[in-house]
């Protein structure tokens, strides 16, 4: 069965806009997946790549996904840049037999890492940090070169199952 979930996300910019922050086009979300039979796996997307990467387990080790982005897009306003995209994953239903549980259309514990980059204006130098669901808020992120508050997490990215 194909499905979509879809992840919104939203972080006040900082003060530092000369930063350049932007959303880079790496997603990683937890899946069940139905090729290695396991619930739960972290599954690494890139937006435009024609299939996602399963963590796997001891016994597959990494291994292609039936999952891509479909949709990515990105929104920066005066104080917020905000994401969504739309990710689309081949699912059935299996039980996984190492942890004795069914399978889900979005798994049982949801979670996904989203990641960022910027330039920081001082040294000339980029950066990259991430934000993810399972974060104590509210959180501040800052540049590694300067110091400086980039953007601030105040809500966790929403995970919503489409279809």
């Amino acid at each position: 069965m194909l499905r979509s979930v879809e992840i919104t996300a939203a972080l006040t910019l900082g003060g530092s806009s000369f930063h350049n922050l932007h959303w880079k086009s790496d997603v990683e979300l937890s899946l069940d997946c139905f090729i290695c039979q396991r619930t739960g796996r972290t599954t690494g997307l890139t937006h435009g790549a024609e299939h996602g990467t399963c963590s796997g387990d001891s016994k597959t080790g990494r291994h292609p996904a039936a999952a891509r982005i479909s949709a990515f897009d990105s929104t920066s306003e005066r104080e917020l840049t905000i994401l969504r995209a739309v990710v689309e994953y081949w699912w059935a239903p299996f039980h996984d037999a190492k942890r004795d549980r069914p399978s889900l259309a979005l798994t049982g514990d949801p979670w996904v890492r989203l990641h960022l980059g910027y330039l920081c204006p001082e040294p000339v130098q980029s950066g990259t940090f991430s934000t993810q669901t399972n974060l104590v808020r509210p959180q501040t992120h800052t540049c590694e070169h300067c110091a400086a508050p980039i953007a601030h997490s105040h809500d966790a990215p929403r995970l919503q199952l489409l279809t």
